[in-house]
């Protein structure tokens, strides 16, 4: 979650200490026909909470196109901004350029003009262009894929709100999160002792590391019956 600051540009920038972290190996699917969250919603529900984010003055969800993303989004903050990740809209105009044009200079050339077009907020303009190669099954795809994210693409807008149109911290902070830490040469996990290491990294990365050990200090390290456990935790978080 970010704040409101911008650079000298007027250009929407992450505030110091604005973003948090949140993360876990749990899944983000669960059955149209179930009334509970999933372990996902569950956890973006908590660390909204946590943040105040219905206190916020405007409110805004990132996300690719996926549409258990939207559909998370729309049941628990359906008074937010919903933006679709501008990056990843054009790595669907890419696979339509080089499906038609391969790797040719005429085809860079065609994915650059569908690129302003999508900076600029021309989406009929770049949904013409599509139709013209509708023959491929690329271009049909990305055609359908503009017109179910529509009023997420409306990028001009957004920047002249002051939202962020890309989803770059989040892959970054998958990377700082998880991969510098669960994917070093040599490691195995298990689940439950991934969750561990990810749960005490998320506090460390947001200022909370002491917050999460005094919880924990509250809690009886073990049922009375149970012999005690030796708990060793690596220092490199």
């Amino acid at each position: 979650m970010d704040g409101e600051g911008r650079d000298a540009e007027g250009k929407p920038v992450r505030d110091p200490g604005s973003i948090t972290y949140s993360a876990a190996i749990e899944s983000a699917a669960t059955l149209d026909t179930s009334s509970e969250l999933s372990e996902f919603g569950s956890r973006v529900e908590r660390e909204a909470r946590r943040r105040g984010f219905s206190e916020a003055r405007r409110q805004a969800v990132l996300g690719d196109g996926s549409p258990w993303i939207w559909n998370t989004s729309g049941e628990l903050f359906p008074q937010v901004t919903e933006i679709l990740d501008r990056y990843h809209a054009k790595e669907h105009l890419s696979l339509v350029g080089k499906a038609v044009y391969r790797e040719s200079a005429e085809g860079q050339e065609w994915v650059d003009a569908r690129y302003d077009e999508l900076d600029q907020g021309r989406l009929q303009a770049l949904v013409r262009a599509l139709r013209v190669h509708i023959q491929h099954s690329e271009a049909g795809d990305c055609i359908r894929y503009v017109w179910n994210n529509r009023r997420r693409m409306r990028y001009p807008k957004f920047h002249q709100q002051g939202f962020c149109t890309s989803t770059g911290v989040v892959e970054s902070g998958c990377k700082v999160v998880v991969g510098t830490r669960l994917k070093r040469s040599g490691m195995h996990w298990t689940v439950k002792g991934a969750n561990a290491i990810l749960a005490l990294r998320c506090s460390k990365l947001s200022g909370r590391f002491e917050d999460f050990w005094e919880r924990r200090s509250e809690r009886p390290l073990c049922p009375p019956s149970s012999p005690p456990k030796v708990v060793t935790i690596e220092s490199a978080l």
